[in-house]
């Protein structure tokens, strides 16, 4: 007979069951900052021209901004989403040669859909650009899909992390560039024009690089070789996800977060002091860097909805944005490219294009230039958002 008095064992409550429940199947905070990500790029792709605040704008050559920081953090989170999409397919039954014609399939699609980003409306071929952000997405993520598919442990992508970030450094330290040198002997470390990464992009795609004049032929910022520290960050994602799909508790998950996001800001740093942070490059200093604050976004939002159950209202955009990233993205380059070919007469004296005039017309009263590029930015990712949200309200999600 039971002792009224005596106080029972607690048995364990629902929330505590959650926090040291089994691997996670779904993240609502990588949702989260997938469409922070998303929104992030297209306010900082269309920052209302000169005007616009520093941080909405890309470092000209070494240094750091915040808008640097986005286009890596969409690659991490692409890492991330690849080890719990993997996962999840294989659960419902999926052949992994079924998965890895699936990953080629798609990262071929995204190469297209680059293109078509690229050269959108007028597509003249003599200069059609080949390297991009999808492209970049695309490489990026066929590499660490199939690795993680057929090999899924932690340990070998510690060790390919390693070889990516040393070895970029040592092939753009150490081998000398074809006819100019040896980079810190006979031409500058890190020259802006002068280095393998170029050299290689100027003589494997001449006249269809980013920067390309008819007699300006430089380099493009989603290079070739650039290609494999980006792989890095796609495996700090990877890592990552691992690391969230092991059995520990969100308090502990969240704690390793962040505390892989304070060794990667340090180090980074610390070999930026040797090898300059540079997203142009995207030097091995700023795949720790960036991937350090691609960490800190992930264990806040992690640390908000996963522990603290943040779940309503706030996080509504954001998985809007989130639920179709790449549509959100395609829409507002189209947008971008329709506004600015549109003739939409003259404003003191100068042709306008029909984003000249929009932006005349309500913004451009705002007396503070950066202010009124900023209000630009939002006004332009509000209308990019208009149709994602149409395609959230009918749940269609579409899959590249």
């Amino acid at each position: 007979m039971s002792n009224p008095g005596a106080t029972a064992p607690a048995a364990k409550t629902l929330a505590e069951t959650d926090l040291t429940s089994s691997p996670m199947k779904r993240l609502l905070s990588l949702d989260v900052v997938r469409g922070i990500t998303i929104a992030f790029m297209i306010m900082v792709n269309n920052n209302g021209g000169s005007g616009s605040w520093r941080f909405m704008n890309h470092a000209q050559w070494n240094g750091l901004t915040a808008t640097d920081l986005v286009f890596p953090t969409f690659v991490f989170v692409v890492g991330v989403s690849v080890v719990f999409a993997i996962e999840a397919r294989l659960k419902r039954g999926a052949k992994r040669a079924e998965l890895a014609r699936h990953t080629v399939v798609r990262a071929l699609v995204l190469v297209m859909l680059g293109i078509v980003v690229n050269s959108f409306p007028f597509f003249h071929l003599d200069h059609m650009r080949f390297y991009g952000v999808l492209q970049r997405i695309a490489v990026c993520y066929v590499v660490v899909a199939l690795f993680y598919l057929f090999d899924p442990r932690a340990w070998t992508k510690w060790v390919a992390l390693a070889a990516l970030l040393v070895g970029y450094w040592v092939l753009v330290r150490w081998v000398p560039v074809p006819g100019l040198g040896v980079p810190g002997r006979d031409i500058p470390f890190m020259d802006m024009n002068c280095n393998l990464v170029s050299w290689i992009d100027q003589h494997l795609f001449p006249h269809h690089l980013y920067l390309y004049s008819p007699d300006f032929n430089t380099r493009d910022p989603e290079g070739l070789l650039s290609d494999l520290p980006a792989i890095g960050t796609a495996l700090m994602g990877v890592l990552a996800g691992i690391w969230l799909r092991t059995g520990r508790g969100v308090y502990a998950k969240q704690r390793g977060l962040a505390a892989a996001s304070a060794v990667s800001l340090v180090l980074g740093y610390l070999w930026s002091l040797e090898f300059t942070l540079n997203k142009n490059m995207w030097t091995s200093s700023f795949v720790l860097v960036a991937g350090g604050y691609s960490l800190l976004l992930l264990a806040l939002c992690f640390w908000a909805i996963e522990v603290k159950g943040w779940r309503k209202g706030w996080t509504w955009p954001w998985l809007v944005f989130g639920s179709n990233a790449i549509v959100a993205y395609m829409i507002s380059e189209l947008l971008s490219s329709v506004l600015w070919v549109i003739a939409a007469g003259t404003g003191h004296g100068h042709p306008l294009s029909l984003e000249g005039f929009l932006a005349q017309h309500t913004v451009r009263h705002i007396g503070d230039p950066g202010w009124s590029a900023f209000a630009w930015s939002v006004l332009f990712t509000a209308a990019c958002f208009l149709p994602v949200w149409v395609l959230w309200r009918k749940k269609i999600f579409v899959k590249i």
